[in-house]
């Protein structure tokens, strides 16, 4: 049995259109898994990226309390001495301030 020209061409028509259906969807297949790749990628890529700022983040906020209290523990301590100064202060003037007063208020000036 013999198959004409005309049919031999579009039985090869049809070969070929089945053959190119077949690529496209293998192409289509191969394009969807590589997206799928490149999302899960970046996910990794983004929360990695999280993972490191929040690492510095948490570094920074350790820092600046640790420099905080070094902070507040010295100005507690340089209080401290200022007042032990001002009070001493105090202590050796008390006699004199307390002299000079009872001048002013015993001396009676008439004019």
């Amino acid at each position: 049995m013999e198959v004409p020209a005309g049919q031999d061409g579009i039985q090869r028509l049809l070969a070929a259109e089945q053959e190119a259906q077949a690529i496209v969807a293998k192409a289509r297949q191969a394009k969807a898994e590589r997206l799928k790749e490149a999302k899960e990628e970046a996910e990794r890529d983004v929360a990695a990226y999280k993972k490191e700022r929040e690492e510095e983040f948490s570094k920074k906020i350790a820092d600046d309390s640790s420099s905080n209290k070094e902070n507040a523990s010295r100005m507690h301590a340089e209080s401290e001495k200022a007042v032990e100064a001002i009070q001493k202060s105090i202590a050796s003037k008390k006699e004199e301030v307390l002299k000079m007063l009872l001048s002013q208020v015993e001396t009676v000036e008439t004019v």
